[in-house]
């Protein structure tokens, strides 16, 4: 095994756990208030979680792109913010990286014991089932009261409208088709358009974009997925427009821009 001639630490992983310990004993040199990075050092929980958010959508970005080297160092990004959340912990005294590592260790157990244990799950829709029965039992044990309770704040948005609809629809409440959904957007839109007020109308938009999620998780359609990709499409194609007009571009009529749109439409971009 080899070391950084300045660090001591080893560079060289020969098993998944080494990996790990390794990247954990850099990241404890990394907070040493001593010898660390002032940066690092200075970081707290809620100064980090964002960049945590950014990683993780980092990772989703080339998983879409199915760019498979770039995902390899995303995952190891985002096992960076891992890593650091568990050191800042284990500095105050919470937890430490190693119980992070047995707590998921235990949950992933736990939560299929058609796998580990011996209850049967006839297909995938049975042990999902099976999943979220034992997750809401260990909400009951933490007390956490209501079908929407432990639904994460941090979530995107979108994908949080869907986790909550998802929830109330276990209860029953929830449209039997897509075109109840459907006829709920078109509501929405009538109370845009007659909104007293710009905090009204603001407050339409939220109930107008929740409806929009409800919608298309009645039409099998992931919300969050469907917008990122409508996001990687509309740069596609205006990246495209700027190609063909170059310096001009900018100078152009909204009509000639438009124009210049329809054409990179039908070249399928």
């Amino acid at each position: 095994m080899t070391s950084s001639p300045t660090s001591g630490i080893s560079a060289e992983a020969p098993s998944s756990g080494a990996a790990i310990e390794r990247l954990a004993q850099i990241m404890a040199k990394l907070r040493d208030p001593q010898s660390g990075c002032p940066w690092d050092v200075e970081q707290d929980f809620s100064t980090i979680a964002p960049y945590t958010i950014e990683e993780a959508h980092e990772v989703a970005d080339a998983i879409a792109r199915s760019d498979m080297a770039d995902l390899r160092g995303e995952l190891g990004d985002l096992q960076l913010q891992v890593v650091f959340h568990a050191r800042m912990a284990e500095e105050a005294g919470h937890f430490t990286l190693a119980d992070v590592i047995a707590g998921i260790s235990d949950k992933m157990v736990r939560r299929h014991p058609h796998v580990f244990g011996d209850i049967e799950r006839s297909n995938g829709a049975a042990a999902q089932r099976g999943w979220e029965a034992i997750k809401a039992e260990e909400r009951a044990s933490r007390r956490e009261t209501g079908a929407l309770a432990g639904v994460a704040l941090g979530l995107p948005s979108l994908m949080r409208a869907e986790k909550l609809q998802k929830r109330a629809a276990r209860t029953g409440f929830d449209w039997p088709d897509a075109n109840g959904s459907r006829a709920k957007v078109m509501e929405e839109l009538t109370e845009i358009d007659t909104a007293i007020d710009d905090a009204a109308r603001a407050e339409e938009f939220g109930d107008l974009l929740f409806a929009v999620v409800n919608w298309a998780r009645h039409c099998g359609v992931d919300a969050e997925a469907a917008l990122r990709a409508g996001n990687a499409k509309f740069e596609r194609r205006f990246a495209a427009m700027e190609a063909e007009a170059g310096d001009a571009f900018v100078g152009l009529s909204l009509e000639a821009k438009e124009e210049l749109w329809i054409k990179a439409k039908a070249a399928g971009l």
